[in-house]
């Protein structure tokens, strides 16, 4: 092991000693926020010190065996014992590098999921609900709540933009990945001659900030307006008017929010919404600096990248960025992304941990 990471793992270990002793004060409470973020810490903390605290022991174990080398009755199982504890010391090591990795800060947070009929009209459209209905499938898969902020539907069904929010534990670290431009070839329901066609949709995963104390929302760069929502909803949604269009006039980004009777609740979830997007925008200005000093193979920030191509005559899925193609569409379409979702974290922690040696 490097001795940059032994010194790291040493300084973890005297850390998480000490919030034990705080931890076990008898004052410990009496700052109760203080006391929530030494939890935080300590749970953190605790698996990467075990992993380090049986690293050890095998060092130990090893070390133990070689000196029974000498012995010639007992060199047999000596030599097994330390073919045994070297390969565990690899594998606790390869485990311990994975724990040092950088967390991502936004990994625990609840997302904003935005999807964009783009290039084929109608068709991108409908393949636009199909995404959505896979997200949502998935997100059922995973016990998270799906919540439509904003809709506007197809012509022919699907949604020409939705807006949705998943609130739901690591929502976020499962699907920060799907960020950019998902492209379908299929056969269109209304093709007589059978051919196939191409169209696109872009979709964008934004964390959900708490725009109180991370993004800085001046009122007096918004502008704010009301109108009458269109759509299904009875005599009462078109009556009043409830939804609620705000621009954010330094960056032009426009937020449209409908799908409540409620003003009020509107204008609270749009504000959501544009406070998720200004987040989202500081996050690719970040991962561009970070693309610019080191190849990305996932997540580069950059949505006009087409990231993965839903091939329905051969039904398979092609992930761009990693080179994996799946032949199993009907299943991913039904929601079941786990394989596509680990294989795209494995790279992204490989990436990683190359960085992190090369350090």
């Amino acid at each position: 092991m490097k001795a940059s990471i032994s010194h790291k793992l040493a300084q973890l270990e005297a850390r998480l000693t000490e919030i034990n002793h705080l931890l076990a004060a008898e004052d410990a409470t009496a700052d109760i926020e203080q006391y929530r973020k030494y939890s935080r810490e300590h749970a953190e903390l605790t698996p990467v010190v075990e992993h380090y605290q049986r690293y050890r022991q095998t060092e130990e174990d090893l070390a133990t065996a070689e000196g029974m080398l000498a012995d010639p009755e007992m060199r047999e199982l000596a030599e097994s014992e330390i073919e045994a504890a070297k390969a565990k010391l690899a594998e606790l090591e390869i485990e311990l590098q994975k724990l040092l990795l950088p967390r991502d800060p936004n990994d625990e947070r609840n997302i904003f999921l935005e999807i964009r009929a783009g290039t084929g009209g109608n068709e991108s459209a409908l393949f636009a609900g199909d995404l959505f209905r896979m997200y949502a499938r998935y997100a059922e898969r995973q016990r998270w709540k799906v919540e439509v902020v904003s809709s506007n539907e197809g012509e022919v069904g699907g949604y020409k933009e939705i807006i949705c929010r998943i609130v739901g534990q690591g929502a976020y670290s499962k699907l920060k990945f799907e960020s950019g431009g998902h492209r379908v070839q299929r056969v269109p329901e209304t093709e007589t001659q059978g051919r196939i066609h191409t169209s696109a949709c872009t979709v964008a995963v934004m964390p959900e900030a708490d725009e109180l104390s991370e993004i800085a929302i001046n009122p007096a760069e918004l502008r704010i307006d009301t109108f009458r929502a269109s759509g299904a909803g009875g005599q009462h949604i078109n009556k009043t008017e409830s939804a609620v269009r705000i621009t954010h006039l330094p960056t032009g980004l426009v937020v449209e929010c409908q799908d409540d009777r409620s003003q009020h609740r509107n204008k609270a979830q749009a504000l959501s919404v544009l406070a998720a997007r200004l987040k989202d925008k500081q996050l690719q200005e970040q991962q561009a600096k970070e693309a610019a000093t080191r190849k990305s193979l996932v997540g580069s920030g950059d949505r006009s990248d087409r990231i993965r191509t839903y091939n329905f005559p051969q039904g398979r899925i092609t992930d761009h960025r990693i080179n994996l193609t799946l032949y199993k569409i009907d299943a991913i379409m039904d929601g079941d992304l786990d394989e596509l979702i680990g294989a795209l974290t494995t790279e992204h922690q490989a990436e990683q941990l190359a960085a992190l040696a090369g350090e």
